[in-house]
């Protein structure tokens, strides 16, 4: 009698640690493997999350007669034994659970909870990202990813596993998102375009006319130099001349020019943007576009020409920065200009560069090799008379034209962090004006500060001056 007793009460001790890792695992994990009911005891109302295709096994400590589903579809009970029920999930949904005695009494009731068990893929994420505190749980059909990072690579790599365990049977199941990021990274971004342009326009012709008197007759010719390379140049130099004899008079307009030119552009953009979001730069304009519309109205669309920038840095593990970046030179021109009427509408000449690269905090991109270069020749003159030697030049033009356009883009990522307001020194500080007696007679516009000259007080200790070994 007395082992029977030390048997059963060690019977109960073990069935009330069961229950007890049954609710720390349900605590834990959401989706318990077991539950125990003790004799006696009643439970009413509480929720029990059901994986969907896995089981729950319900271990009850007296005999079960009756067990009620309310939505067979969605979870289905099997009764092994009189003191044992097993629940099966088949359907996402929810479902009520009543289990009944001998004597007709109610032992417990629940309510199921059908989603897809996310224990895994905590397990993953835990494994993956030691140093997050990230929770998923499935919420009707959905994944909702919860709990705080350290970085927004942390944050997008939970959503990454989260995706690839959400495709199941050929569907994906929609990812939500809402893991706050405790420290989110910012990035300085520092670019330097430059662009540096050379042309050489060269010009000559000869500009022919006159009359030729035979008697009673006379002819007229001219012969006017055409630049069709070029046209836009005014203020040509000349130098000009003329013969007359009798009835004939001649006379010739020389015109020669020879142009060079250098551009340089130079533009340095700086931006900061937290990892992860978009920032864009634009110094430049908008110029105004005419757009039809319906009944014969015209409306105004400006577009932007300009220096602009445009860039998506995420920080990474190690200081490495991810960057998309997208840079553009533009500006206004007359070649390929639209005309309507008395209206020109101008067009843009654009440089632009466009890349995705990982860098280290304080390295340096450089987008070269964006060349452009452009030749145009034009010959024009008499057909006949042009190609005699020597002579046939006083009958032809020729339009030269030769462009090189080469852009540079450096861009220089940094990883910064907020600092105080009294670590920072405004460009305004101590800029005050100048009296008036001051800028009539000296010639200032601010005030000007004097540091006195004298030396300080004390002497020097220890070995100081040059070094010789």
């Amino acid at each position: 009698m007395l082992a029977q007793r030390f048997f059963r009460i060690g019977t109960a001790i073990c069935l009330v640690l069961t229950g007890l890792a049954g609710m720390d695992a349900a605590r834990a994990d959401g989706y318990p493997k077991a539950v125990t009911i003790q004799a006696g005891e009643r439970v009413a109302g509480r929720l029990l999350k059901v994986g969907l295709g896995r089981s729950v096994v319900i271990n009850l400590g007296e005999e079960v007669s009756d067990v009620i589903v309310s939505n067979p579809e969605v979870a289905d009970a099997v009764v092994r034994s009189s003191r044992r029920v097993f629940i099966m999930g088949n359907k996402a949904g929810q479902a009520s659970l009543f289990l009944f005695g001998r004597a007709g009494n109610q032992i417990a009731s629940f309510d199921l909870a059908v989603e897809n068990d996310t224990t895994d893929l905590n397990m993953m994420i835990r494994r993956a990202l030691p140093g997050a505190d990230i929770t998923a749980e499935s919420v009707n059909g959905n994944i909702v990813l919860s709990g705080t990072a350290s970085s927004t690579v942390e944050a997008q790599q939970a959503a990454d596993l989260a995706a690839r365990f959400s495709k199941v049977e050929g569907s994906t199941l929609p990812v939500l998102n809402m893991v706050s990021v405790s420290g989110k990274d910012q990035v300085h971004l520092k670019v330097t375009v430059a662009e540096v342009e050379r042309s050489i326009i060269k010009q000559l012709g000869v500009n022919l006319s006159g009359t030729i008197g035979i008697g009673n007759y006379s002819a007229n010719f001219n012969s006017s130099p055409g630049y069709s390379v070029n046209s836009n140049i005014i203020g040509r130099p000349s130098a000009g001349g003329g013969f007359l004899a009798g009835g004939s008079r001649l006379n010739a307009d020389l015109q020669a020019l020879q142009r060079d030119g250098v551009i340089r552009t130079l533009a340095e953009p700086t931006l900061t943007a937290i990892s992860g979001e978009n920032a864009s730069f634009l110094a430049g304009g908008e110029f105004p576009i005419p757009i039809a519309e319906d009944n014969n109205k015209l409306t105004v669309q400006f577009k932007k020409f300009g220096v602009g920038l445009d860039f998506t840095p995420v920080v990474l593990s190690g200081g490495r920065i991810s960057l998309r970046i997208k840079t553009e030179v533009s500006e206004i021109t007359q070649e390929g200009a639209v005309s309507i009427g008395t209206l020109v509408i101008p067009a843009l000449k654009v440089r632009r560069a466009e890349s995705t690269v990982e860098l280290p905090s304080g390295g340096t991109l450089v987008m070269a090799g964006l060349l452009k270069e452009s030749y145009k020749q034009d010959l024009n003159g008499v057909p006949g008379l042009m190609q005699v030697p020597i002579l046939g030049a006083l009958f032809k033009s020729r339009d030269f034209l030769r462009q090189e356009t080469e852009l540079a883009v450096f861009v220089t990522p940094y990883t910064v962090r907020p600092t105080a307001r009294s670590e920072l020194v405004e460009p305004t500080r101590n800029l005050a004006p100048a009296t008036d007696g001051e800028t009539i007679f000296l010639n200032r516009l601010n005030r000007m500060y004097r540091v006195s000259g004298d030396p300080g007080q004390g002497a020097y200790h220890g070995q100081v001056g040059y070094i010789y070994e």
